[in-house]
């Protein structure tokens, strides 16, 4: 072989390994491996890092402090005692626990980086001169973080973590990561972990569910809200909880204290705060006094009211130190966003914290320092960590099972092409198209669209419903089909008649269209002509005075998936159904408990399995101390196409939905977008209704965030 004959042999071989080198290395895996993208209402937005303020000094942008560090989301925090000599003894250099050079602050809280729920202790120094010479001289930075739980995983154990409390030498917290092995019952219980050995107590009983626990002064008892032994009804706004003490060491001692109450917080051994909806309608704060001698009962302790109607007042954090007040998140009705105030519970009188500050942020969950100079939340850090929020297209969530990867993408009904290398998603309005790597966003529709689903043999060719969501029957919706890959963007409407045509789902061979219509007055599905539309066929598959939608197509062909209440027609409640495109074999998949909601499912690349979101898990936080989600227990499942082997893939209080499996394996990294990104979103919705009226407060300007 001549020189250069071989020459170009090799580069020509050297080109091909490249070639095949990087498309392993970008799907990073076999071909069997698979990815899940799905969406979650308003949390690409959430952009919270965790602030405080004085108690005693007038509150000011100059003394508004910001403790976390910008990566992620952070929330929920809590400052530990000095007492609990566990803390400095976990730090990388012990010299610290002897140094005159010790934190200016203590922080536990809990963080959604790296694609999972952590706990974290944040010690964070002074910058005086004086502390930044000893600093230099011991070699410990500004900061020293350490992850306390949830950095571990081990045999897909995967949970959300809440609460977080610090009592000697153990961390108190809720948890998700144990099934509850009921459908449509939260996961959600407190545990105890040992600091230094990592061993770790489940303190809720297996029958029930526990939330937002609060460990008293001592450190003896433990407070919780808990739903008993009744189970969750399906709320979506206060949780019809009650108030329980229990042994802080092993869960024992059990017993309800106060019904109807959420968010306890203790202020001294015998004294708890809660909030609770009252019957005039406002959320209200109460005090909860235990008898000091004498057994503990629903009967033995008295409860008062303590803040007034005509503002709403929750989450409330007591002061140890200082019992003459607490602190509460408050929406009054002058204003459209959620502020923390200090609360004199002699006087009855309020002091506002954060208004003066940041009159147009949302504040959330209050918490005190021990010396109760301090009071700490939550907010949108906006640009005050020093530049933008990092704003991500897919954030990659941390996945159970390591046959596929799994992302949370900016947008909703994701789908991905044939091919895997592109995603088609809706961000209301608007359609767009992405790459997976995050280059080449489009817009290929400027109007209301919903769903989005790729033609399985035709490139570049998205199928979309066109006009509101939720609508009724007869509202003009109709199913379009886009060609993304022309430059005039050209697009067919494929139904006529407009009755709420929605949710298109093609055949694996490209010829049909399955979709719901409303055309007879329900909700059904119906087949038609995937080039023609209903002019080129139309057939009808489901029929009955119920609601039938949200259908996927197999990869096989031989079954559709679909969402429906035909178990309770109107009820709000949707079961998992699979039929032949013949309308033969009609078969229940999977139901989430009573009275569930189970939708959006989405077949596997190889048919075998369904990815859907559901209320499966029950609620696993008080909704109150998130920002608004219609549907705060969607949690994304999948499941056997033959109705076995359920499992949860994602954890948190949340609203998950509408999945999407695509064929190819994307690397477990997060995507960025190129532009930055506007910390965003709106306060629970059942907060702006005046009570005592029925009708929505006036608005004194938008009700959306801006920060930064």
């Amino acid at each position: 072989m001549k020189p250069q004959i071989r020459l170009s042999f090799f580069f020509f071989l050297f080109s091909l390994l490249l070639t095949l080198y990087r498309a392993t290395a970008d799907q990073d895996g076999p071909s069997s491996r698979t990815s899940i993208v799905f969406a979650t209402l308003g949390r690409s937005s959430y952009a919270f890092d965790i602030y405080t303020l004085p108690t005693l000094d007038p509150p000011t942008n100059a003394n508004e402090l910001q403790i976390t560090d910008g990566e992620s989301v952070n929330f929920n925090g809590h400052f530990p005692s000095p007492s609990s000599s566990s803390i400095l003894s976990l730090l990388p250099n012990q010299i610290l626990s002897t140094s005159s050079d010790s934190p200016s602050i203590h922080l536990i809280y809990v963080t959604e980086r790296n694609g999972s729920s952590n706990i974290y202790l944040d010690a964070i120094y002074s910058d005086s001169p004086d502390h930044t010479r000893k600093r230099s001289a011991l070699q410990v930075p500004n900061r020293v973080q350490i992850p306390l739980v949830g950095g571990e995983q081990s045999n897909g154990r995967i949970s959300m973590k809440d609460r977080p409390s610090v009592v000697d030498e153990y961390l108190v917290y809720v948890s998700t990561h144990e099934n509850s092995c009921v459908p449509r019952t939260s996961w959600a219980a407190v545990y105890s972990t040992q600091l230094k050995t990592g061993l770790t107590r489940r303190l809720t009983p297996y029958d029930v569910a526990d939330f937002s626990p609060s460990v008293s002064p001592s450190g003896v008892w433990t407070a919780v809200a808990s739903y008993g032994e009744k189970g969750w009804s399906g709320e979506e706004e206060e949780l019809s909880t009650d108030i329980y003490i229990l042994m802080t060491r092993d869960g024992s001692n059990r017993v309800k204290v106060v019904e109807h109450g959420g968010w306890p917080s203790w202020a001294d051994e015998t004294t708890l705060y809660f909030h609770r909806r009252t019957e005039d309608g406002w959320w209200s704060v109460y005090r909860a006094s235990l008898p000091e001698n004498g057994p503990i009962s629903v009967d033995s302790v008295v409860t008062q009211r303590l803040t007034p109607p005509g503002l709403h007042a929750f989450t409330p954090a007591a002061s140890i130190a200082n019992k003459s007040f607490i602190s509460v998140a408050t929406r009054r009705p002058d204003s459209d966003y959620r502020h923390i105030e200090l609360f004199d519970v002699v006087s009855k009188e309020f002091r506002q914290v954060t208004r003066p500050v940041s009159p147009r942020t949302h504040h959330f969950n209050p918490f005190i320092s021990p010396d109760s100079t301090r009071v700490g939340y939550h907010r949108c850090r906006g640009g005050s960590n020093g530049g933008k929020s990092k704003h991500l297209l897919l954030e990659n969530i941390q996945s159970p099972l390591p046959e596929f990867s799994l992302f949370r993408i900016d947008g909703s009904f994701p789908s991905f092409s044939p091919e895997g290398d592109r995603i088609a998603y809706v961000n209301f309005p608007g359609v767009y198209v992405v790459n997976r790597d995050g280059s080449g966003q489009r817009e290929v529709f400027t109007g209301t669209a919903f769903t989005t689903a790729w033609h399985p043999k035709r490139k570049g060719v998205v199928y979309t419903s066109v006009g509101p969501t939720f609508a009724t029957e007869s509202t003009k919706v109709d199913v379009i089909v886009i060609n993304v890959d022309d430059e005039e963007l050209s697009y067919k409407k494929l139904t006529t008649g407009g009755e709420n045509n929605a949710f298109p789902s093609p055949s694996p061979d490209g010829k049909w269209v399955v979709f719901r219509s409303g055309r007879s007055g329900h909700k059904n599905l119906y087949i038609m002509d995937a080039m023609d539309g209903e002019t080129g066929g139309l057939h009808r598959l489901t029929e009955g005075p119920w609601t039938d939608t949200m259908a996927s197509w197999s990869p096989e062909g031989d079954w559709i998936a679909f969402a429906t209440d035909r178990e309770n027609p109107g009820s709000g409640s949707f079961e998992l159904y699979m039929v032949h495109p013949n309308g033969t074999g009609l078969r229940k998949v999977v139901q989430s408990g009573l009275g569930g909601r189970t939708n959006h499912p989405c077949f596997s690349p190889d048919g075998k399995s369904i990815v859907f979101t559901s209320d499966y898990a029950g609620v696993s936080a008080e909704p109150i101390s998130n920002p608004h989600h219609y549907q705060p227990y969607g949690d994304i499942f999948t499941i056997r196409s033959d109705g076995s082997d359920i499992r949860r893939l994602t954890h948190n209080s949340y609203e998950d939905g509408t999945p999407a499996w695509g064929p190819t394996f994307m690397r477990p990294v997060d995507v960025e977008w190129p532009i930055d990104g506007e910390c965003s979103f709106e306060d629970c919705h059942w907060l702006k209704i005046r009570p005592n009226h029925g009708h929505e407060v006036a608005s004194s300007g938008s009700s959306k965030i801006q920060c930064g």
